[in-house]
């Protein structure tokens, strides 16, 4: 199994709040692209690579970022034999590929003909997710199906429904459809999904026909990794597996409270070992 963790975000709304911050205590995070801010014991993105090999379900993990921030993760990769890198070209925020775009040119860059766990660089679970539980559930669900496709899933407060891709399933957790932001009058559900997905390498393929299908469409349509998820569903099985929250890092309130936890609660990677 390989993994993709999406990094070639710019950190815009994070590094605006930093740079207006009176206190001056965020100062050496300027400039830092998110997935390396120190995050409790290391770099958020550390915990996902030291996860991901303790467990030795992934034997490679790559890692998509841009041109402004990829002699950064050169540097930090060095301690992770694993880890390849690789840049999408882009240098602004304006100019960039999009998620799924990245998604794909990892897949083709690396010739990965294998299934794939994608992740998003600015994403941390809470102590209960169990990154063996959730391969283990993958493996249970490609026994009876090669197409199967995994992600997780968490309850949101109903207010909050729509700030986020929300998923409705059925008896056995296979999703039915993914609403995109919906008003809490709009479904019944409130399973929202974070970016965490394990996708068969039959699903793979498909990354082509969307992007073909949506090659004149605004960037937004093809920028998060949920527009190719809420597409896939419609083609091919697709399963959560539930947990109960996650911290999503896109702003300096939400990076302070990610580094308190970690650092309070989290003092060794195999909380993602269980």
């Amino acid at each position: 199994m390989k993994a993709v963790i999406l990094a070639a975000g710019y950190g815009t709304r994070l590094q605006r709040d930093v740079e207006n911050d009176t206190t001056g205590r965020f100062k050496h995070l300027l400039g830092i692209a998110k997935p390396l801010l120190p995050v409790g014991h290391c770099a958020l993105i550390s915990h996902w690579i030291k996860a991901m090999t303790a467990t030795g379900s992934v034997d490679t993990i790559f890692v998509v970022t841009n041109a402004l921030y990829f002699e950064a993760f050169q540097t930090w990769a060095q301690d992770f034999p694993n880890v390849k890198i690789v840049s999408d070209g882009t240098s602004t925020n304006e100019g960039r590929l999009g998620a799924v775009a990245c998604l794909q040119l990892a897949i083709k860059h690396f010739s990965v003909e294998d299934h794939v766990i994608v992740v998003g660089g600015d994403t941390l679970f809470k102590e209960d997710f169990s990154l063996l539980k959730f391969t283990g559930r993958f493996s249970e669900l490609q026994a009876k199906d090669s197409d199967a496709n995994l992600v997780l899933s968490y309850q949101c407060k109903e207010e909050d429904t729509s700030k986020y891709g929300i998923l409705e399933v059925d008896e056995d957790l296979r999703v039915s459809c993914m609403k995109e932001k919906p008003r809490p009058s709009d479904t019944q559900s409130r399973k929202a999904c974070p970016c965490f997905y394990l996708f068969s390498k039959g699903s793979l393929p498909l990354l082509d026909v969307f992007l073909l299908e949506k090659k004149n469409a605004p960037i937004e349509q093809r920028d998060a990794p949920g527009t190719f998820l809420s597409w896939l569903i419609l083609r091919k099985p697709v399963y959560v597996h539930e947990i109960s929250g996650r911290f999503d890092v896109g702003n300096l309130p939400s990076y302070i409270e990610c580094d308190q936890y970690f650092k309070d609660r989290v003092q060794d990677i195999t909380v993602y070992l269980h």
